[in-house]
């Protein structure tokens, strides 16, 4: 048997307005949350054309080259570092004018798989085997209307079609449970002389991996407790009386990591030697949702741990785009003493009708009309400026001493700031080759320094 879509009228809405204006036909992103009976689409969102596409796919009839799967792969990397913890893109739909003939289906079924390689290379995390590995393709034909929902096993190479239900159901996820926590973190990245050929954003990507580790294998508190994986996270809330949603408040949420290793396990220390290393510091802010559907604690942990983890990568990500995209040479970087860089802000914006709220990232010199047209861009979706939440973030002081070591300060009550300060990439490199024992000791951040030790 296979799997149920449960979808939110608005997406059925969205794609019965979109015209093809000519175009021999439109393609896109379905976004939604896995579990283990059925899926749930919630936001649906076209791919934006290329200006040269514009004239191209005005044929009259549907073409295997047009299907630009590079194209539609990128926007789907893009799309999903606008998602919070618990969303997905869980596959593609196509509106023709014309029933899909054989050889666009294949090209779909590429797409699909295209799409999930392209978000698995990215994630510091693992899907578990309890998961959904089934990818959805949705067909709509524009003229007779019809719909064809169909499922590809990602995880299988040779996976054939299978029949899906597509069911639309009003408003959703206005009653999906929302969790929040800020995590703060002290994350330190030796590079290696082994490493020294890999590019910055590589060498932090693998230091990130181990680090992704931890926040795993940590302890989360919901609302102050240690519950049971397999409890309600719903146990013990009160409903409200004529209210659809089942809290009126978020769950708190609290990141416990562990700073020693139990006695059955042995800790031996790495020695390296190193040309430097990559520290990010600060605090994050993290939120993730889940269905109102009878979700279990562990759907509610796992969907935080995977926004600790995307949002830190993201970031990181979005920081070494932009030094290139300003033509900051990496050797420049890399034989600075000293050098500073701001991460981008999470900013948060609701969507009509829904609890959930999807996110971007905004550095300082960017306006809000810009993450307003950026929102446009990728999800196709308009906003109000006035909407928009800027989640403020804050840094750890750091002090590099003489001694070509780096010494973390916590402000004290007097030395807090009243507002709190930006979150800070420190890219620091101090100039002696020495030998450090490199310890994973993360705690949570948003601001980088690189180390650079040479003769």
């Amino acid at each position: 048997m296979g799997r149920t879509y449960i979808v939110d009228e608005t997406v059925g809405q969205y794609l019965s307005n979109i015209s093809l204006q000519g175009k021999a036909f439109v393609s896109g992103l379905l976004i939604g949350q896995c579990s283990s009976q059925k899926d749930y689409v919630i936001l649906a969102t076209r791919t934006p054309p290329k200006e040269e596409q514009n004239e191209n796919l005005k044929q009259p009839t549907a073409k295997l080259e047009n299907l630009d799967e590079e194209w539609a792969t990128e926007h789907a990397h893009q799309a999903s570092r606008m998602l919070p913890g618990g969303l997905l893109v869980l596959g593609v739909f196509v509106i023709t004018t014309l029933e899909l003939a054989n050889d666009f289906q294949n090209a779909l079924r590429r797409l699909v798989y295209a799409v999930e390689k392209s978000m698995n290379r990215k994630r510091l995390w693992n899907f578990t085997e309890e998961e959904t590995s089934d990818r959805v393709i949705l067909h709509i034909c524009s003229s007779t209307k019809k719909i064809s929902c169909r499922t590809y096993d990602i995880h299988d190479p040779k996976s054939s079609a299978r029949p899906a239900d597509w069911k639309y159901q009003n408003g959703l996820s206005t009653s999906w449970l929302p969790l929040e926590c800020t995590v703060h973190i002290n994350i330190h990245i030796p590079l290696s002389t082994t490493s020294i050929t890999y590019t910055l954003e590589k060498n932090t990507k693998n230091g990130l991996t181990r680090w992704a580790k931890q926040i795993e294998n940590g302890v989360y508190l919901i609302n102050g407790q240690v519950k049971d994986e397999n409890c309600d996270l719903l146990e013990g809330q009160k409903k409200s009386r004529g209210n659809t949603q089942a809290t009126s408040h978020s769950f708190d949420v609290r990141l416990l990591t562990q700073l020693v290793l139990n006695s059955d396990h042995r800790s031996t220390a790495t020695v390296q030697v190193c040309s430097g290393s990559v520290n990010l510091k600060g605090a994050v802010k993290c939120r993730a949702y889940v269905h109102s559907n009878k979700p279990k604690v562990k759907d509610a942990v796992q969907a935080m741990k995977r926004d600790i983890l995307n949002t830190v990568a993201d970031r990181c990500e979005i920081l070494f785009e932009d030094l290139h995209l300003n033509e900051i040479p990496e050797t420049k970087v890399m034989n600075s003493e000293k050098e500073f860089h701001t991460l981008p802000h999470r900013v948060f914006v609701p969507i009509p009708g829904s609890a959930v709220m999807l996110c971007d990232y905004k550095f300082d010199d960017e306006s809000a009309e810009e993450i307003r047209d950026h929102f446009i861009e990728m999800l196709d979706h308009t906003i109000q400026i006035e909407d928009l939440e800027i989640a403020e973030e804050r840094n750890t002081a750091c002090l590099s001493s003489c001694m070509n070591s780096e010494i973390s300060l916590n402000n004290t009550e007097d030395e807090q700031p009243e507002q709190p300060i930006k979150t800070t990439i420190i890219l620091k490199i101090q100039q002696n080759i020495g030998v450090i024992a490199a310890f994973a000791a993360a705690v949570l951040a948003a601001g980088v320094s690189f180390h650079y030790f040479s003769d």
